[in-house]
């Protein structure tokens, strides 16, 4: 903890001072991220580190096992995050992120584990259907890999939860929103991404065009309608 006070008192003089103009900007024309990222809160994994992101590019959320639970009536930090990033700022993409070695995956896996924190256990139990999706795709998987293609396919369940949200549905009807699944391998440092159309994730390649997970409507749903008949 010193180390990080240490880095903290160190902040303005050798951080802030060369960046004030940007920092002031934010301030005086407030902020407009481009993109939402909802991470695990896992210390290892640090979006703006990843993307590359500097002050003002990105919208962060992080939590236990990067979750989104589905839309509900009831007020939550998650749903807020979203709602507040949709609707407000207009974010373009939404990028839900997971990551090898994820302790809420394995905790996930064993129950026994989490007896002694019954609200991680309930958080986490937004990934059931992830763990539905393992147990009948990979039934043979020993627990190191069984955990791999949990937090993998989580990843794919969170997308599902969030397109429940009223915010996202209608701002991907609008063509406006762009829904991201990336899976970050932190022992290679590779960045694998979801893509919806075969189902699979595939390694970031940065001459190659990015996969998306869902990608925004072209047509307008009445338009779609209209040709139908």
């Amino acid at each position: 903890m010193d180390n990080i006070l240490d880095r903290a008192g160190r902040f303005r003089g050798e951080i802030f001072e060369p960046e004030s103009v940007l920092y002031k900007r934010l301030v005086s024309d407030g902020q407009s991220p481009k993109a939402l990222m909802i991470s695990c809160a896992d210390s290892r994994v640090v979006p703006e580190h990843i993307t590359q992101a500097g002050p003002g590019e990105l919208f962060v959320c992080r939590n236990a096992g990067n979750i989104v639970p589905p839309f509900a009536t009831q007020n939550g930090g998650v749903s807020s995050t979203v709602e507040y990033a949709v609707v407000v700022l207009k974010v373009r993409d939404i990028v839900v992120c997971g990551h090898s070695d994820c302790g809420a995956m394995k905790a996930f896996l064993n129950p026994e584990s989490l007896a002694a924190v019954p609200n991680v256990a309930a958080w986490l139990r937004h990934a059931h259907a992830a763990e539905c999706a393992v147990n009948a795709a990979y039934p043979h998987l020993e627990d190191k890999d069984k955990a791999h293609a949990l937090a993998m396919e989580n990843v794919i369940v969170q997308i599902q939860h969030l397109r429940t949200h009223p915010s996202v549905a209608a701002a991907m009807a609008r063509g406006d929103l762009t829904l991201h699944g990336w899976f970050f391998e932190i022992e290679s440092g590779e960045i694998y991404a979801l893509d919806g159309q075969s189902g699979t994730f595939a390694v970031v390649d940065g001459d190659k065009p990015l996969p998306v997970a869902v990608a925004p409507r072209e047509a307008k749903p009445q338009l779609r309608w209209a040709n139908a008949r």
